[in-house]
């Protein structure tokens, strides 16, 4: 998500960055064991700023575990079990919060320190990488991103693509940087069954292909969190429980739970049924790399978490083992094949951020970094030219086009771009402090990249 801590409330602004960790990063992380999960630069940021803590912890007592537990006094009785559970869940999460204090970090940081994940790194503020005007740019993105990454969290086992946004070029940039791997989702441009091998690169860097056929077991609009007895995440209470289920009806707590973890064995079952095809097909095993937006299991599919840890509980047993991508790359190398120009968004290519309904947008963007480049190249130094960069980061935020794009935030993420750019130009034309809401974003920032 971007940099959205300090700047605003409901709808849109801090409450998404506190729902996400409430809904799906405290349970998502509770759970998991032997996976791999990136924590973007910019998500990291906002954990570690001074305040969000405290905050994020009133929000959960009063504006969640509250509004739940009322929610259950005043609802229809077939209601009241849904508000229950609603509230014990975040009671839950409360509780965990108040244990690691202000140490926000600790969310991810211990499960890693435990060895029950590995955390990958990931461009400062989520850009897609393609769409820079210059390699500098691309290079602040992915210094900035990779010198938080290893002050947090030590030496990361990869690179996540912001958006799985790829074209050749982007490994040569990578392995200077000391990446020894990426994900990305080459579906368009393959045949299914290539994605469950590794990709060679030029510059060095393997390439994760995403296995697209059984990612669309969840991301499409017939997957598991359609199911009509899941959680309908867009009706809610006015205090903002959601206690309705999709097909219309009561939500049921256990009969939704149920039904995730019979997903799960389903999952479990088909992912067993294409490697062992692939095998069967190329003589060796084959490697079926899943990735999706962590928000997805508990924030937007509030059963998410009861389905990955039935995943991990059932996997073994059914001949289904998980490893993380350290563990992948030991044992498969890659294969030399072609990768192209792609996406995971919307027709596999960039045009969710880069068409003509965001096209002020991307331009905008791209002339700020060259604004910024020659500013830099007229001699720009110290606090006005720092700042000016961190606002090209935030500028570059994949998020705003998204968000734009979709018509899903109001004028929110439109406005939040044109601020950062308006004040990239004030930082270069008169200096003046930065932004204070920025307090914490790209604090490991370095200008090398942009004057090397």
């Amino acid at each position: 998500m971007p940099y959205v801590e300090g700047f605003g409330t409901y709808p849109f602004g801090e409450e998404w960055l506190f729902d996400a960790i409430l809904r799906s990063h405290l349970p998502v992380l509770e759970r998991a064991r032997g996976v791999t999960v990136t924590v973007t630069p910019v998500l990291a940021d906002q954990l570690e700023a001074p305040g969000v803590a405290a905050r994020l912890r009133e929000f959960a007592r009063v504006l969640r575990v509250e509004a739940c537990e009322a929610d259950e006094r005043d609802v229809e009785p077939p209601l009241r079990a849904s508000c229950r559970a609603e509230a014990a869940r975040y009671g839950a999460a409360l509780a965990r919060l108040e244990e690691l204090g202000d140490d926000l970090l600790a969310i991810f940081g211990e499960p890693a320190r435990s060895g029950r994940v590995e955390l990958l790194a990931s461009a400062a503020t989520h850009a897609v990488l393609p769409l820079l005007a210059t390699a500098p740019a691309r290079r602040l993105q992915i210094d900035a991103g990779l010198r938080s990454h290893r002050r947090r969290f030590g030496e990361p086992p990869g690179f996540w693509l912001p958006e799985c946004a790829h074209e050749p070029g982007l490994d040569a940039l990578l392995a200077e940087h000391g990446v020894g791997c990426f994900v990305s989702d080459q579906s368009a441009h393959e045949p299914a069954a290539a994605a469950l091998a590794p990709a060679a690169t030029p510059g060095g860097p393997v390439a994760l292909t995403i296995d697209w056929e059984a990612v669309a077991w969840l991301w499409s609009l017939d997957g598991y969190p359609s199911d009509p007895l899941h959680t309908d995440f867009h009706r809610k209470t006015l205090r903002g429980a959601r206690p309705w289920a999709i097909g219309g009806g009561p939500h049921h707590p256990a009969a939704a739970d149920a039904r995730a973890r019979e997903q799960a064995r389903e999952f479990v079952d088909g992912a067993r049924e294409r490697l062992a095809a692939f095998a069967a097909e190329r003589g060796r095993p084959g490697l079926l790399t899943f990735a999706i937006d962590t928000e997805l299991l508990g924030h937007w599919w509030w059963e998410g978490p009861a389905w990955l840890e039935e995943v991990q509980r059932v996997a073994p047993a059914r001949g289904l083992e998980l490893v993380t991508v350290s563990e992948a790359l030991r044992r498969h190398p890659p294969e030399a094949r072609p990768l192209r120009r792609s996406s995971w968004g919307e027709g596999k290519n960039l045009r969710t951020w880069d068409s003509p309904q965001v096209a002020d947008l991307a331009w905008a963007a791209r002339r700020l970094e060259l604004r910024l480049l020659r500013a830099l190249g007229e001699g720009l130094r110290g606090a006005p030219a720092e700042r000016a960069a961190r606002e090209l980061l935030a500028v570059q935020s994949s998020d705003w086009a998204f968000l734009d794009r979709r018509a899903q935030a109001g004028d929110y993420a439109y406005e939040r771009a044109s601020r950062h750019g308006q004040a990239l130009l004030e930082a270069i034309d008169s200096g003046g402090r930065p932004d204070p809401r920025l307090r914490n974003l790209a604090p490991d920032l370095r200008l090398a990249p942009l004057l090397e």
